[in-house]
């Protein structure tokens, strides 16, 4: 991704980092649950049981399991039912719908900086966001496209954004993150980096120039 004037001109690079769901995406967790429900025979509330409540996903968004088929196991392991690889990720992908206002202002940070994605998900998912969130591949780039489990932390821990700051050789005043959960902001902001509170496109493209002019007038 090319980097504004301004930007090369200070030797610095602005990296924007963006959640996925629910602030990129309408994520319809329900339609999904929905799918699940049927090829495994569980009703919602004994799914949720098994899959999330038991903990199993947490620790699968912060890294544990590091390889995706040993999670696709696990995931059969828990929920009682065995689905493939491409079963899991259709129906992941069925429920992700991008929201195009804000993929417009990705846009507009993608000619600002450097633009990157990092979603709390499993390392499956992380090897299949080029297809979950097609529409961004264009824009980001499919090697810019981040589920936590790959940096081994999810959000809101601190750990994650120094690991993504690492990863794009960024500081952390020079870096951008939005997300529409509040503990997951507090986690980015905690080390230095300027959170946006995601409440709609208009605002979201709003913070991103503020942040622009303000770096520029650094």
């Amino acid at each position: 991704m090319r980097s504004s004037y301004w930007g090369r001109l200070r030797g610095v690079t602005l990296l924007f980092v963006f959640d996925m769901d629910d602030v990129l995406y309408d994520y319809d967790w329900r339609a999904r649950m929905a799918e699940l429900t049927v090829i495994t025979g569980h009703d919602l509330h004994e799914l949720r049981r098994r899959w999330w409540i038991s903990g199993m996903e947490w620790e699968a968004e912060a890294g544990d399991p590091g390889d995706p088929d040993e999670y696709l196991a696990r995931v059969s392991g828990v929920i009682g039912a065995e689905i493939s690889r491409d079963e899991w990720v259709r129906i992941r992908s069925q429920a992700t719908r991008a929201r195009p206002a804000a993929l417009d202002a990705v846009r507009r940070a993608a000619e600002l900086g450097q633009v990157a994605l990092l979603t709390n998900n499993g390392i499956l998912i992380h090897h299949h966001l080029h297809e979950v969130a097609a529409e961004l591949v264009p824009i980001m780039g499919r090697e810019n496209l981040h589920a936590s489990a790959s940096f081994g932390a999810r959000k809101p821990d601190p750990l994650v954004f120094e690991r993504v700051l690492a990863h794009y050789g960024a500081a952390a005043a020079d870096t951008f993150f939005a997300d529409d959960l509040v503990e997951n902001v507090a986690g980015a902001e905690s080390i230095g980096i300027t959170g946006h509170l995601y409440v709609d496109e208009a605002s979201l493209l709003a913070a991103i120039e503020a942040f622009a002019a303000e770096a520029r007038a650094a």
